[in-house]
């Protein structure tokens, strides 16, 4: 599979700049995978598409506030610090990115806030943009967290062109987010409201979470036309024991199982083993999914409408049929759907 087959003419006033103004009014597609067919629906719809004791697999991850700007000793100048991961608990050392990278070199010191409050010294190149920094702070790890994430704004991602605003932090955000690590919104998720999921509970259809930190890589571009030469960057991941026995047990039942978003689908991907049933796991995973691949676990993903070329929309194609997602996407340009983290979503089933 070529990454030339992920082209498509994406105008840019469909991808969407605010989300929907209530969680489960985005609108739907529905794709039957099996046979092409389309249906128009709203989110809150998409009970309809399942039963009693089917299974939803959620993301609990939580975003946090991992874009700061800061300001480089002498001169001033302004710089971009995207926090990735936390690398060293007690050394307070952290994996980001910054921009304009050309600026910053090993034993520069950044400081951020307005009274200076947080200091970082870089101490590592790590690639052309990446950089380790120390950051020097007295106090307890929680007081230099908070202080750290105060200064810090929502990760929106670039394909969002306006300002960060207030109502970002709640809305590019999972109503059950819990675990922090994330710098990207599980996006399926965020058309789930209380509402729907209390519908959910009376209709008896069943819920569990894994957690997947979603990083930069899956919108960074690939630079290769073989997809197979392609490294997806790792993704801190975590399926607990209890959450792994009842997805096996739903299996088993033969109940339908939906992965609510494509991180879901790549986590339970990568702990299957060759019976089918998949495995407790705390770790990494650079698992990349792209067609032709046979699919263990779910039988139904719901996902939002993504950009061209990229990996989410390959794992799209991979479990949808390729010919049949192009050709759905086809449709949604033409219907006015939108795409990207705040856009709509679809229902393959």
């Amino acid at each position: 599979m070529k990454l030339s087959k992920f082209k498509f003419k994406l105008p840019d006033e469909l991808i969407a700049q605010y989300p929907a103004h209530h969680r489960d009014e985005s609108r739907l597609m529905v794709l039957d995978k099996n046979t092409g067919k389309i249906e128009h629906r709203i989110f809150k719809d998409v009970l309809e598409y399942f039963n009693e004791n089917d299974l939803f697999i959620f993301n609990d991850t939580k975003v946090f506030p991992a874009r700061l700007y800061g300001n480089k000793e002498k001169t001033g100048a302004q710089i971009e610090v995207f926090l990735m991961r936390e690398l060293n608990h007690d050394m307070k050392l952290w994996d980001v990115l910054v921009e304009p990278a050309r600026k910053i070199r090993i034993g520069n010191k950044l400081y951020f806030g307005e009274d200076d409050s947080v200091v970082a010294e870089v101490i590592d190149n790590t690639t052309s943009r990446g950089r380790t920094l120390r950051f020097l702070f007295d106090g307890t790890h929680d007081e230099f967290k908070k202080a750290l994430f105060d200064l810090g704004e929502t990760p929106l991602p670039r394909t969002i062109t306006r300002a960060v605003e207030p109502e970002d932090a709640e809305r590019f955000q999972t109503i059950f987010a819990k675990k922090e690590g994330a710098v990207a919104v599980p996006a399926a998720g965020t058309h789930f409201s209380r509402e729907l999921l209390k519908r959910m509970e009376i209709k008896g259809i069943d819920s569990t979470f894994i957690t997947s930190h979603m990083s930069l890589g899956n919108f960074r571009e690939i630079d290769v036309e073989d997809l197979t030469k392609h490294k997806m960057d790792s993704e801190q991941m975590e399926i607990t024991r209890e959450t792994a026995d009842y997805v096996n047990k739903k299996r088993y039942e033969g109940r339908s199982i939906c992965a609510v978003g494509t991180t879901v689908m790549r986590a339970l991907e990568t702990v299957v083993g060759t019976e089918g049933k998949i495995k407790p796991y705390e770790g990494w995973t650079n698992k990349f999914i792209f067609p032709p691949y046979d699919f263990t676990v779910a039988n139904s993903l719901i996902t939002n409408f993504h950009l061209p070329y990229s990996t989410l929309l390959m794992l799209t194609t991979a479990f949808g049929d390729y010919d049949r997602v192009m050709n759905a996407y086809d449709v949604a340009i033409k219907e006015g759907y939108r795409f990207g983290v705040y856009g709509d979503a679809m229902l393959l089933i």
